[in-house]
């Protein structure tokens, strides 16, 4: 069940990380997913890194960092995309 719930949360970073992010995403959405759950892999560790991956309460911070690296992972993300598919196409 813990797979189910890391497709959900990266689904919704990866959705708040777009809508952060500015100008038009280029990487479809199952990748903007992906991104998402990488995202909240490495808030996480940075959170562990800290100390403050468990506290009592809501983690907001931990949640924060979450945020953070699917905002930092779906940007360099969709650059990389971008990239690899040729960028956008131009008509003349």
């Amino acid at each position: 069940m813990s797979w189910l719930w890391a497709i959900i949360v990266g689904f919704v970073l990866g959705l708040i990380a777009r809508a952060i992010l500015p100008g038009k995403q280029h990487q479809p959405i199952w990748l903007s997913t992906l991104f998402g759950m990488v995202g909240a892999i490495l808030g996480n560790a940075v959170a562990g890194w800290i100390g403050v991956a468990e506290t009592p309460g809501i983690d907001w911070t931990r949640h924060l960092l979450q945020l953070a690296g699917a905002v930092l992972i779906v940007g360099l993300g969709d650059m990389l995309y971008k990239s690899v598919r040729g960028g956008t196409k131009q008509t003349t």
